[in-house]
């Protein structure tokens, strides 16, 4: 079963510490699944490792959190070549796609070689739901703040856009990327921004932000937009979203 709309959840999060393993899926990733409207059967979901290099040990950890949650769990990788035949097909036989984080740069650019960018487009538009952490996140907006280039947060803005909109993640968590998203957003080189707190997903159906949802409680996403100033702070408006816990 394929979502009744193109659907996107971006987050900065998705893992909490597990009872017998170290991680264990979260709410927020479990509502990936809800999203997916699927019933009657495991959820399929890929997982896809490219921003930090298809490391096989965190494809364990993610096999065992899988087995905990009832999954019907797959990776999709791209080192040292793609580990199925039909990378298209593979997306479009799942439920869920999973994105992992580290290095959006370089996600972005081993997509696009392997012409993954337009595969998952395909993936969106038939019902597929989306979903990721950081860089996974970073990657379906037109761009956002990554630590991609080294320790200096920096802007990317040639991301997937899929949703026209900007993506700030870790936002209470990682102290420099709130005031660098309000300069870049006050300047220009971000239009109007979405952010995450640790913990929190933004749901989009079709591109339309229609629900922010947290597995912690009061966490929330935010709006970051231009507004009328001569200063930083008049210029870029942040506006909080209160999220829904889900427990």
């Amino acid at each position: 079963m394929a979502a009744g709309q193109p659907t996107i959840l971006a987050t900065s999060g998705g893992y909490k510490p597990g009872s017998r393993t170290r991680i264990e899926f979260d709410s927020v990733m479990h509502y990936a699944v809800e999203l997916a409207g699927v019933t009657g059967r495991a959820p399929r979901v890929t997982h896809i490792g490219t921003a930090s290099g298809d490391q096989r040990w965190w494809a364990a950890e993610m096999d065992q959190a899988a087995r905990i949650a009832g999954f019907d769990f797959s990776h999709l990788n791209l080192f040292t070549m793609p580990n199925v035949e039909d990378p298209e097909a593979h997306l479009l036989e799942q439920d869920v796609v999973w994105v992992n984080g580290g290095s959006v740069v370089n996600l972005l650019a081993v997509w696009r070689a392997h012409g993954l960018d337009g595969h998952l487009r395909k993936a969106w538009e038939n019902g597929v739901v989306l979903a990721g952490v950081s860089a996974g996140s970073i990657c379906w907006f037109k761009g956002g703040v990554t630590d991609s280039f080294g320790p200096e947060l920096k802007p990317v803005t040639n991301s997937l856009g899929f949703l026209p909109f900007h993506n700030g993640v870790h936002f209470d968590s990682e102290l420099r990327r709130r005031p660098l998203v309000h300069k870049l957003v006050a300047n220009g080189t971000l239009g109007e921004t979405h952010c995450t707190d640790d913990g929190v997903g933004l749901v989009y159906h079709g591109t339309e932000l229609t629900e922010v949802v947290s597995s912690v409680k009061n966490k929330a996403g935010f709006r970051v937009t231009a507004g009328a100033g001569e200063s930083v702070d008049a210029i870029a408006v942040e506006e909080r979203l209160e999220s829904r816990f889900l427990g």
